[in-house]
């Protein structure tokens, strides 16, 4: 054998040694000292550092132990944020090295102390069977029933507060993993529920989770019959996809894009606009509040944005077809508002779910789920537009832009089911394209409408 392949191989193995002995320091250093010091240590470094170190050192652990477990609290608020919480209580078990029992979603927004939200069981909205079939050997899941009775729960209760810090959390889950709490089979995390506990994990971690949270067959039958709809309005008016249209459109085409590394080519796609409205009273008197915040701090925050400034950006989309239908994703209480329909070019043709007669379909569902059914036909429309500061929004570019990745796209920027949003001021008074950084450290990053770095748009 030649001699410098000899001298590579001895280089490169001093290389290796020198870069374990460090690391095995730091790791030993994280876990073994005492919590007092390890308190101090972590107060020093970066709190995502550390996750990213831990998450780093777990890829050489055993895979989800499926006889020890973690329950969390009733997890409730709007879709969105119940969805948020989802991931954070799957990636908390994860951290844990536990499997997460199926959590109880609330059937509705509204929640306080004296009227608690109905519980809305998870597997009434999203299948349990494609969530572990998706997420196997990331996060695991399991029904209540498959916990041992003779399991005992050792109760954990989280902090609260201001002085209930990153840190301190951290640190309480890291004490979770010693030997005293972790030799209990069941454990249960008491206090306030996942959405407002401190985020430890990065944003491409809660996109794998979000990407396992897959309808019901049932539900999904539901936007089938949904998008039905919009083809037969398609239809009528004459603006089947035209051949040789290329489009990446929801789950379906995530689905095929595993199987066949290509485009879609499908010429009978149903080709249609998304925009999530959001005009109704309480939305405006939030983001006017929020907007005053910031310039009470000196900064300006565009969220904001009229009816006719929305549809005035929509008709500027620079890859817009027209005609095109549109379909209006809106809070219930603007159904009834005739003005919604008025005030667009004759070739953009808005529907809602009350015009589109679909009305009855989200009527045999509680508020979650209709908005779960909302959320799906937004995300696999050929273009969505929405407001960067509305969780609905970000988490529906979120993933549109997982999708786009998927299909490994050489231009990011020439996306083939692009997203906009309609308060942030693009190209020719168009809407700006945006794209979720699936790299960031922390997943609020992505509420705030970022786009790529080379589009100009």
């Amino acid at each position: 054998m030649p001699r410098w392949i000899l001298l590579n191989r001895s280089i490169s193995c001093g290389r290796m040694i020198l870069l374990f002995w460090p690391l095995l320091f730091l790791f030993v250093l994280l876990t073994q000292v005492p919590s007092s010091f390890r308190s101090q240590l972590q107060a020093m470094l970066s709190p995502h550092l550390i996750a990213d170190l831990r998450s780093s050192s777990s890829a050489h652990r055993s895979m989800i132990r499926a006889d020890k477990f973690v329950e969390v609290p009733q997890i409730i608020w709007g879709l969105n944020n119940q969805k948020i919480a989802v991931a954070r209580a799957a990636l908390t078990a994860r951290y844990l090295n536990r499997t997460l029992v199926m959590p109880t979603l609330s059937e509705s927004v509204f929640y306080n102390i004296t009227h608690p939200a109905r519980p809305l069981p998870f597997d009434n909205l999203f299948s349990l069977d494609a969530f572990n079939s998706r997420c196997k050997g990331f996060v695991a899941m399991a029904r209540k029933s498959k916990v041992s009775k003779e399991l005992v729960a050792l109760t954990v209760s989280k902090g609260s507060g201001r002085r209930w810090t990153v840190e301190r959390d951290l640190a309480q889950l890291n004490d979770c993993r010693k030997q005293g709490v972790d030799k209990h089979g069941y454990l249960k995390l008491d206090g306030k529920h996942p959405f407002l506990w401190h985020d430890h994990w990065p944003v491409k971690d809660y996109a794998r989770v979000f990407r396992c949270l897959v309808l019901t067959d049932s539900l999904l039958s539901d936007v089938a019959d949904i998008q039905s709809k919009l083809r037969q309005r398609s239809a009528r008016l004459g603006l089947g996809a035209r051949e040789g249209d290329q489009y990446i459109i929801g789950r379906d085409a995530w689905r095929m894009q595993e199987k066949q590394n290509s485009h879609l080519s499908m010429p009978s796609a149903l080709h249609y606009v998304a925009v999530h409205m959001r005009i109704e009273r309480d939305w405006m008197i939030h983001c006017k509040n929020t907007e005053n915040a910031f310039m009470r701090k000196g900064k300006i925050a565009k969220i904001c944005s009229s009816k006719q400034e929305i549809i005035d950006r929509v008709s500027k989309v620079s890859n817009l077809r027209k005609p095109s239908i549109v379909y209006l994703a809106v809070a219930d209480d603007l159904l009834n508002d005739t003005s919604l329909m008025n005030g667009w070019s004759k070739d953009l043709i808005p529907y809602e779910k009350k015009r589109l007669g679909v009305l009855h379909t989200y009527g045999n569902h509680p508020y979650t789920i209709q908005a779960a059914l909302d959320y799906e036909i937004c995300l696999r429309a050929s273009i969505f537009i929405g407001n960067s500061y509305s969780t609905f929004s970000s988490l529906v570019v979120l993933e549109r832009t997982l999708m786009n990745e998927r299909a490994e796209s050489s231009d990011i920027c020439m996306a083939a089911s692009p997203s906009y949003a309609y308060n942030l001021a693009g190209k020719d008074g168009g809407p700006r394209l945006w794209v979720s950084n699936l790299s960031d450290t922390s997943l609020l990053a992505i509420s705030y409408g970022s786009e790529p770095t080379n589009c100009m748009s």
